[in-house]
């Protein structure tokens, strides 16, 4: 039996600090506890899901990956999660837009270097998930990683101003589904930094879950020290305090993504 095939989600939301880079650094690394194989792309110049891997020496990035210098596979790096890669970024990044100027095709890079990557892996090495950390805006790697994606998951902090900016992601959404990408769909809506001590919390809970239905993931990240702390240790939280109740919230939103996916493949 084949294995299915390889999945794409963008982690995306244009508001920084919401948890993108967090969630894609956890999610990724529950899910290749369960066995998937897993392959983080790091399309931020801050590099932070790098270096929140413990990945300091980058020999070749995104950058080089965009720009035709290097495939995926000669890129990709190994973590010390096993079933867990990641293509690290660097700061040079940021003169992406400006390189890529008014090239034709310039929104589908990504997508076209994602191509070559399924086509040159076997059916027994296959990844299975790979998860992209847009960066904090809507910018031409973001709009790169949509227009490759299958779906979108979108972190929201249980803050005051949450759902403003997510009514404008989701209207990106539908714009690149309509201009660059037909199969583009919001994979759900992961709420992040919730604080059960604030009514706060439970208020955008309850608004985003009103407005959304069954696109929000019923697991809730919780603020947690804990993981708050594990990137400076280049750890996933997950390896830096497996039982703390941010690590628990990671597992069972790994176990959501999963069964959404065969929700989607059965429809």
């Amino acid at each position: 039996m084949s294995r299915a095939a390889t999945r794409v989600l963008a982690l995306a939301n244009q508001k920084g600090g919401v948890g993108k880079t967090t969630t894609a650094i956890n999610l990724g690394t529950a899910l290749a506890a369960v066995g998937e194989r897993v392959l983080i792309i790091d399309l931020d110049p801050q590099g932070n899901a790098s270096t929140g891997l413990g990945i300091e020496q980058r020999q070749r990035s995104t950058f080089d990956v965009l720009t035709g210098d290097a495939t995926i596979i000669e890129a990709k790096v190994a973590t010390h999660v096993p079933r867990l890669s990641i293509v690290p970024a660097t700061i040079d990044l940021m003169s992406f837009e400006r390189e890529a100027g008014n090239a034709s095709g310039k929104h589908y890079r990504f997508r076209d270097c994602l191509a070559e990557l399924t086509a040159s892996e076997s059916v027994d090495e296959r990844t299975t998930y790979v998860l992209i950390d847009c960066p904090p805006s809507l910018n031409l790697l973001t709009l790169n990683a949509l227009a490759a994606a299958d779906a979108v998951l979108v972190p929201l902090q249980c803050e005051f101003f949450a759902l403003e900016g997510l009514a404008q992601l989701l209207s990106t959404v539908e714009e690149i589904r309509v201009r660059l990408n037909p199969k583009l769909r919001i994979h759900g809506v992961v709420l992040t930094m919730y604080d059960q001590r604030t009514s706060l919390s439970d208020q955008v809970v309850e608004d985003v879950r009103a407005v959304l239905g069954e696109k929000v993931y019923t697991t809730v990240i919780p603020r947690n020290v804990r993981v708050a702390e594990s990137p400076s240790h280049g750890k996933p939280v997950l390896l830096y305090d497996y039982k703390c109740s941010g690590s628990q919230a990671y597992i069972q939103l790994a176990s959501e993504v999963i069964e959404r996916e065969r929700r989607i493949r059965a429809a």
